[in-house]
């Protein structure tokens, strides 16, 4: 779907599409005419494409928040960023009434199970999105407690930061619409040319546990 910008019509033209308005609704217009006023006023797009434009620019986020970066998309309402010029203003208090989610801040391992059981309550189509660094990768937390959102949930857009601002959170937003709407952005390995480079661990073939840059049982030469 294009949105083109056009020059507004004038004060006489605006009284002459009503005047021809009301010729159609009284059956007046016949012929070329009538055909012309159709073909002007009608716009041509599959029902999935409508579809995707009608969820991607009226989405309800879920008033939820985790940590500190909770406190960057609150400010998503307020009129510096103002998120309600895309339609996504509408927080909704209950996850049957959501369909994005948005896991702002670190998320321990006794609190991936709630967010799990909250994903599944969510309307269908839903989203993930994974605010700051401890959601995506578990930040400064690199420990046993904190674990990453897309090790319990599928995320689709991974905003970075710790914390991100309320405009890091305002662009990955804008970038899930994009998904959304069946306009995916390319990725970096796209866009650079980098497939190929992606980082995979090697089977262990030695059985029994194993791991890297540890000193083994009873060597004391380290």
């Amino acid at each position: 779907m294009e949105v083109s910008r056009q020059a507004v019509p004038r004060p006489d033209e605006f009284r002459a599409r009503q005047l021809k308005a009301r010729d159609m609704l009284r059956g007046d217009l016949d012929g070329p005419e009538l055909e012309r006023y159709v073909e002007e006023g009608l716009l041509t797009t599959t029902l999935d494409r409508a579809a995707n434009w009608a969820r991607g620019n009226a989405m309800f986020p879920l008033t939820f928040g985790l940590a500190c970066c909770a406190i960057e998309q609150i400010s998503l309402v307020a009129t510096r960023v103002d998120i309600a010029r895309f339609g996504f203003e509408a927080f909704r208090a209950s996850p049957r009434q959501a369909d994005l989610i948005v896991l702002s801040g670190r998320i321990s391992i006794k609190m991936a199970p709630v967010i799990r059981r909250i994903y599944e309550q969510m309307l269908e189509p839903k989203w993930v999105i994974a605010m700051g660094a401890c959601s995506s990768s578990q930040g400064v937390f690199n420990n046993y407690a904190i674990v990453a959102a897309d090790k319990f949930v599928p995320v689709d857009v991974h905003v970075p930061g710790c914390p991100p601002r309320p405009e890091a959170l305002m662009h990955g937003i804008l970038k899930l619409r994009s998904q959304i709407q069946g306009q995916p952005d390319l990725g970096w390995r796209s866009r650079y040319q980098a497939a190929g480079t992606e980082e995979l661990l090697q089977p262990v073939a030695a059985a029994g546990p194993h791991a890297e840059n540890v000193t083994g049982t009873g060597d004391a030469s380290a």
